[in-house]
């Protein structure tokens, strides 16, 4: 087995953020662990896919088994996979709360104490995850507790992480997105949510990619939240 190559995986990778993310990292000489609900095989002998509910822990330990199986080795860990569901806080149900809570906390956690299990081994790793600016600014109009609830924990154990480990070589960043251009939001909608950055306009994609990556390459940056948004958590 070559284990020489630096290996990444990334949650949530059958569209979107993620597929864009596996794309980037194999562009630059990672082999890929890739999972998400309906991700498919793909003729790339450097990229496993692994279907699963990223909420379940047998998902994760599917995921960091079959990395360490094929490649031998675990040296990022992108959480980028997560729900939102916009409701008034007293229109959630518990059905919300628990996929918000399933996906958005317990996929989190699962995966990343597999990971940094795997890092300590090598006394090197670095966990991304993707967060939101509205952590740091709640937009009237846009009900976001529950994203609030869990994303805004992701960053807080995003720190926690970093400190707790600084010593084992192993790293702990975020990115702080806005309002992404992506699958999850159709064309009409993008002008009156661009209107919501101080900037004018929504992100695209590769302005989180091209954060995950500054990151992942800036061996001294550890506990960061990174925001990409627009201006939004500067001010308004």
């Amino acid at each position: 087995m070559n284990t020489s190559e630096k290996v990444a995986v990334v949650t949530g990778a059958s569209q979107g953020i993620g597929a864009e993310l596996v794309k980037a990292f194999r562009q630059r000489g990672y082999r890929v662990v890739a999972t998400a609900r309906s991700i498919t095989p793909v003729d790339d002998e450097n990229v496993v896919t692994v279907a699963g509910d990223i909420a379940d822990p047998a998902t994760a330990r599917r995921v960091i088994a079959e990395g360490v199986a094929r490649f031998g080795r675990i040296d990022t860990l992108v959480n980028n996979a997560g729900v939102f569901v916009a409701k008034p806080f007293t229109s959630y149900t518990s059905d919300d709360y628990a996929l918000v809570k399933g996906v958005n906390l317990d996929g989190f956690f699962h995966i990343t104490q597999l990971a940094i299990a795997e890092m300590e081994k090598r006394s090197s790793g670095h966990i991304v995850t993707i967060t939101t600016s509205l952590t740091d600014h709640a937009i009237s109009g846009v009900p976001s507790v529950l994203a609030s609830l869990t994303k805004g924990g992701l960053n807080a154990a995003t720190k926690s992480i970093a400190i707790e480990y600084a010593k084992a070589g192993i790293r702990a960043n975020a990115v702080s997105p806005g309002i992404i251009k992506s699958p999850m939001h159709a064309v009409e909608t993008h002008a009156a949510l661009g209107a919501l950055h101080p900037m004018g306009h929504m992100g695209e994609m590769d302005d989180i990619v091209q954060a995950v990556l500054y990151l992942d390459a800036a061996p001294f940056v550890t506990g960061e939240i990174l925001h990409v948004d627009g201006g939004q958590s500067a001010g308004h």
